[in-house]
């Protein structure tokens, strides 16, 4: 058996290869001796997505938690990341699990876990669980579900009521419900459907909803809301004349959305479009909290608003450390956290949970459009005219495993002081290499640690830059 290791949200393996139930049982068995020994009266809620195989999954990892004598509540129907880190602090649970691979292809399963904080555990934890797996004195017990449910350490919920009443108070549903706009709504198949739906269906939206049906192969590839996924929403926008697409992905934690004329406005522009609405319509104070591969043009934002920057490695889940606090490694400069979000498309805001949350997204990039009366893009231009231009781009790259390791080598034992002839004023290792120019341009790489893609990212002033930055990047890369 491989070692099970945590990601950057969860664990993650091929259904059938190393995700199998002996697998899960194992590490739900870790997770229960975890949480005994940090909880006094332990209680967990457990759901999945979409997936193939969740439900049964989800069950398996019920019997293994009821056994260890510790109440969990198990959702009667796929359930998204947020509606599972809502739950967990509106119960006040010791933690959840959470059965999903996110956006990537069908053929994966994942789990994810969460302590009471509600966000995804971070390394101190999860370190804690894996080295818990690795122990041949691990025993796992296990108890069948009629007998859990006998017992009352078993109860069936259906979590969607209260997060759905809670989301409306952090929208504003009547100003979209006034602008009369009709949208596009692509669910990818995935567990926003019967959430993103509804919602807007109850403000009075026209919605036009695409992939509301189960699949659990996703139509044969993966379940996100990429520009080359949402081809079909474009047709249907261009078809019906709408003005705004949003979708999300198999948990509903990451978004997509195009604009008006069918563009896909990036993650990392709709993170700087709703920076700036909190700030200039809510008048919101504090601090704005992103990973270091996340686009400047946030910073550029929030210095015109006198706003903080926190810059954290990359994974959501210290961007939930961070709202949490308390023993955070991201303590608060001051005032409150406004925004929080990162450039693979997942976000979070001031009030809410501690976790991406793509249902939330969707709306608020609508509430956006119809609060001030405007195309994103036209939002957009409005605050690079204001903050500066940023034009930003993540391309990804396929090595050989010895191309993998010579670019790891080039980078730790001697970063570059400058690249193709442009001096490098500043290189963050946060997590990754990001090298900054004097003009404030800069390029980052991260080499994955679970196959051999390395990922560039690039920022810089306009579009004829960022393509030389982008040949720069890639030479660099493949020297």
């Amino acid at each position: 058996m491989s070692k099970i290791k945590f990601g950057t949200s969860g664990w993650r393996a091929i259904i059938a290869d190393e995700f199998t139930f002996e697998n899960v049982r194992l590490l739900t068995q870790a997770i229960a001796n975890y949480i005994k020994i940090h909880s006094k009266r332990p209680s967990v809620i457990v759901g999945g997505d979409t997936r193939f195989l969740s439900e049964k999954f989800s069950e398996s990892a019920t019997e293994v938690l009821c056994a260890n004598e510790i109440k969990t509540f198990l959702c009667n129907r796929d359930t998204p990341t947020p509606v599972i880190s809502f739950d967990i602090i509106r119960r006040k649970l010791s933690g959840g699990i959470n059965f999903t691979a996110s956006h990537n292809p069908y053929q994966y399963q994942g789990l994810k876990f969460s302590p009471s904080t509600g966000g995804a555990a971070t390394p101190n934890v999860t370190q804690v669980v894996e080295k818990y797996c690795e122990s041949p004195r691990l025993k796992v017990k296990r108890m069948d579900l009629k007998d859990a449910a006998k017992n009352k350490l078993l109860e069936m919920v259906d979590p969607s009521g209260s997060y759905l009443k809670y989301i409306k108070t952090l929208v504003d549903l009547d100003e979209i419900r006034k602008s009369k706009i009709k949208i596009g709504v692509d669910l990818l198949h995935g567990t926003a459907i019967g959430y993103l739906d509804n919602i807007l269906e109850e403000a009075g939206v026209d919605i036009t909803v695409l992939n509301e049906e189960r699949d659990v192969l996703f139509e044969g590839g993966s379940p996100e809301p990429s520009r080359e996924n949402l081809k079909n929403l474009y047709g249907v926008m261009k078809d019906e004349k709408l003005r705004l697409g949003v979708a999300t992905d198999g948990d509903a934690d990451r978004f997509g959305v195009l604009d008006a004329d069918g563009s896909f406005i990036t993650p990392n522009h709709i993170l700087s479009i709703l920076l700036y609405h909190f700030v200039k319509e809510k008048k919101y104070k504090g601090a704005v909290v992103r990973s270091v591969m996340t686009t400047n043009l946030i910073d550029n934002i929030a210095k015109h608003f006198k706003v903080d920057v926190i810059e954290t490695p990359v994974g959501f889940k210290y961007i939930g450390d961070y709202m949490v606090r308390e023993n955070s490694a991201y303590p608060s400069k001051k005032g409150d956290f406004i925004i929080g979000g990162e450039e693979s498309g997942g976000l979070t805001v001031r009030g809410h949970v501690p976790e991406k949350d793509g249902i939330l997204a969707c709306l608020l990039a609508l509430e956006a459009v119809c609060v001030q009366k405007k195309t994103l893009k036209e939002i957009l231009s409005e605050i690079m005219a204001l903050v500066g231009e940023v034009h930003t781009e993540r391309l990804n790259f396929h090595l050989t495993q010895e191309q993998m390791g010579g670019l790891k080598n080039r980078l730790s034992k001697n970063p570059p002081k400058e690249i193709d002839g442009i001096k490098v004023a500043e290189t963050i290792t946060i997590d990754g290499y990001k090298f900054i120019f004097d003009d404030s341009s800069w390029l980052g790489i991260r080499l994955s640690g679970t196959e051999p893609v390395v990922r560039l990212y690039l920022e810089t002033s306009s579009a004829s830059k960022l393509k030389k930055l982008a040949a720069i990047g890639e030479s660099f890369i493949k020297r």
